[in-house]
This record gives C-alpha cells, structure tokens and sequence, in this order.
C-alpha cells in the first residue's frame, strides 16, 4: 500500500476494472481516495487509491495470483519481452512496462512484509554444519547524464557497471556436502557491503544460527568481506569454536599460480612443478610454510606484482586452515556462491544492451534469488499476508 504524506478525502465510489488470472477483466465499484488540499488551488493530477481493493490484496489493477504469475515469469524467463510473449500464450495481455511496474511493486510488497510482519521461517539451524559465503557480481546500471536532452527530448545516461552484493546459506552433510532436503537462503542487493551483511544477520538470526553445531564463513579474498566477518560473529553471538573463516581454497591457488608465472628465471616445466609442490602444501596444512616461500621470492626479486601477491597471502594465511577445515568435514570450495552469482545475476540482469535503473535492478534480484533458492512459495505467502488476499 503506498504511503499517505497527506490526508485523505474520500472523491466518491468509482468503477475500476480488475484483470484476473484468466485474463478476464471484471468490474468493480469501491471508494477513492486522494489527498484533499483545498488551499492548493492549481489544477494537478494527484495519484489517489482504493483502500477496500488493497485490503483485498488487489495492486495495480491485478489480482493477487496474477501479480504472483506475472512476477514469476519475468523472474524466469530472460527479458520482460518474453514475459509478454507468454503472458500472451496463456490469454492475458500486459505490456512490458505494465510487467515491469508488477514485478518491482511486487517486490516491494514482500520487503514491507518483512520489515512490518518479519519473515517466520519454518526451518532452524539447530544442530546443523552451515556454510555461509557472499560474493559480488556486475549489473549495468542506467545513470542520467547532466546536459541538454536529445532532440527527440530524451535524457542522456551512462551506462556503468556497478557491483551487486550476493549472499548464501547453506547445509551441509558430515561429508561437507550440499544437503539437498534444506533449501538454501539466497539474496542479493545493488545497496553496498553493508546491506548485504545487514541481509545475512537478518537470516542467521531467524534460523538461530547460534545453536548450530558449526559454521564455516567461505569466500574469494576481497576486503569488503573478511573485514565485516568477526562483526558479523560477534552480533550472532557464534562462540570461536563455532565459528570458521575459510579463504575459497581454488582463489587461493590462482593467486599461487600468479607467483609460479612471476618466476622469470624458472622454465615453463619449473614454474608447473613448483606450483604444483605448493599447492599440495597449501591443501595439506601448511599455509605457513608457503607464504614463507613467497616472502623469499619476494625478497630476491622486489618485484610489485609479487609484492601483492605476497601481501594477499600474509592477509589471509589464518584464512587458509584447508586441512583442518576438511577434516571436520566442512568444504574448502565456495563454488555454490559462484554458481548463484551465475544463475541469479549473469543469467538474468546481464546481456548485450542490457541497462537496468537501480529500483529495477533491485526488485529483479530479490524476486530472482528467492526463486533460484527454491523458495517463491514463501515469498508469495508473505506478500499475500499483508492483507486478506483473494484467490480469483
């Protein structure tokens, strides 16, 4: 329901006519509402509603399961182009702006569920190894440019990159493997490093991540991350021996590589094998050690790529416990925040002239990653929760 700045008057009943599901329009009569500002004698359109139609869980002039059908698909599919193609095949025709609006709205609808009512998870961590792991992809974003408009009278705009924000939880087995029977949490924000852990506090805190039997943080070396993580811990209230910081072991070893191709005076056969005697190193326990090598190729050569490389590894060597960690049967890979960052973001919000305007770009990854996450039924209760919602 949107917000009301102002007083309302009711303008009188009116007739409105609603799109169902089966792409049959029915219509209703329900009382208007606008802001009623007689001091304010200027001729302006004001945006009104119709209160009775939302406690009906009725939007944009869409019942319930239709906005739910339409946000899905264009949650499915790779373009609103081809939301409307199928919206079309099934009898209901919208346009794409009208498909758009749905699915931001529709997200915004379900946040407000959350923030008002608060999300009632069935499942808990209780006694549970959970592996949680956040990453960054890229979304084009449309930014308007200062200056005249063109001479069709449009703005100009950038078209920047900008990164969004990932997040994962998951279960694993004593094997560390991915327990299929717990769907996992998954969302995303365009909003920064600090939305995305404000996110996973809220999840862990919901499913009581505090009584789970261990919990292993796991992701590539980026700052934004591991300098939020003992924050994270400690507002959970995770006790030491709960908790684990965990650099994804196969970032670990590309930035080894990197080392073995800097050696300059080595042949092609000795930088494999001396990659390859440091990797097992690093696999079986001995982080130390192999940061010590790299310190010393460091000191012979003075080279500023090696020097890098060498300050990524002095970060993160208590990061890099890959024996002990498989040993409690934890996984030492965060390929499933890879995999998200693929199936939610790449697959959807990435393309060939693709811009997206950031309110969009966020409506479509929470929408996406609940549905990637297998949990679009639950969304869709807690959008319909605000309100009494009819089942046309």
């Amino acid at each position: 329901m949107p917000s009301v700045p102002k007083k309302m008057k009711n303008q009188g009943v009116r007739e409105v006519n609603i799109l169902t599901s089966f792409g049959v329009t029915i219509t209703v009569v329900a009382s208007y509402f606008s802001q009623a500002n007689k001091k304010d004698k200027r001729k302006k359109k004001r945006s009104g509603m119709y209160p009775s139609l939302f406690l009906l869980g009725i939007h944009d002039r869409l019942t319930p399961k239709l906005a739910s059908e339409i946000s899905s698909i264009a949650v499915i599919v790779g373009s609103y182009a081809e939301a409307r193609q199928v919206m079309e095949g099934n009898g209901i025709f919208v346009d794409i702006k009208k498909i758009c609006n749905t699915c931001r709205r529709y997200a915004q609808r379900a946040k407000l569920s959350a923030q008002t009512q608060g999300y009632n998870f069935s499942e808990t961590l209780a006694g549970c190894r959970v592996v949680v792991s956040v990453d960054g992809g890229r979304v084009r974003i449309r930014e308007k440019k200062r200056g005249p408009k063109t001479k069709k009278g449009r703005s100009k705009y950038h078209g920047a990159w900008r990164e969004s924000k990932l997040l994962i939880i998951q279960v694993v087995n004593s094997q560390g493997k991915v327990d299929k029977t717990f769907a996992p949490f998954i969302d995303a924000s365009m909003n920064g490093p600090d939305a995305i852990f404000s996110l996973l506090r809220f999840y862990l805190k919901k499913v009581n991540v505090n009584e789970a039997e261990k919990v292993l943080f796991i992701a590539d070396g980026a700052r934004w991350i591991w300098n939020r993580v003992g924050t994270l811990f400690a507002s959970l209230g995770l006790s030491p021996n709960q908790c684990h910081e965990l650099l994804d072991f196969y970032h670990a070893a590309e930035h080894l590589n990197k080392v073995a191709g800097l050696q300059k005076k080595l042949k092609p056969a000795q930088r494999k094998r001396w990659f390859a005697k440091h990797r097992n190193m690093l696999k079986n326990g001995k982080s130390h050690e192999v940061v010590k090598a790299v310190k010393e190729l460091y000191r012979k050569s003075r080279n500023k790529k090696l020097k890098t490389e060498r300050d990524y590894f002095i970060r993160n060597m208590n990061r890099m416990l890959y024996s002990e960690v498989a040993e409690k049967g934890l996984p030492i890979g965060s390929g499933s925040v890879e995999s998200a960052i693929r199936r939610v973001i790449n697959l959807r919000l990435k393309g060939a002239s693709l811009f997206w305007l950031k309110e969009t770009a966020e409506a479509m990854l929470y929408l996406r990653a609940h549905y990637k996450a297998g949990r679009w039924n639950m969304l869709r209760e807690h959008v319909f929760s605000l309100k009494a919602a009819s089942v046309i």
